[in-house]
């Protein structure tokens, strides 16, 4: 999954000190509709987005881009068919995704792709 998105913030952070933690911020505003949680699920079955915590494990600069590979700790959950008698519980489980994300660094349009390590 790729999607397309702005950072506009990060892009006017770059090369600046508070970079690492304006892209961080900008990336847990974001949701599912921007990130790829659900793909990257591996103990649970249906992803959450809102108790996101981005760390950037590495930075960097290819031309006119800032490439950016980043780790997502989120919640999921393992959803049951929602009958009444259903036995299984609607229990958080921890989940981990990498990230990579292409920033422009002239305009901030941006792309957001699980990482396939």
């Amino acid at each position: 999954m790729t999607a397309a998105l702005f950072l506009p913030e990060s892009a006017r952070a770059w090369r600046t000190e508070a970079f690492p933690q304006v892209l961080k911020a900008e990336l847990e505003k974001l949701g599912l509709k921007e990130l790829p949680l659900q793909q990257g699920l591996s103990a649970s079955s249906v992803a959450l987005d809102d108790e996101l915590q981005a760390v950037i494990l590495s930075v960097e600069e290819t031309g006119t881009h800032v490439d950016v590979h980043a780790g997502i700790f989120y919640t999921g959950i393992i959803a049951g068919c929602s009958c009444a008698d259903d036995p299984t519980p609607m229990d958080r489980v921890d989940e981990y995704c990498e990230i990579h994300v292409r920033i422009d660094a002239a305009t901030g349009e941006s792309t957001i792709r699980l990482s396939p390590d």
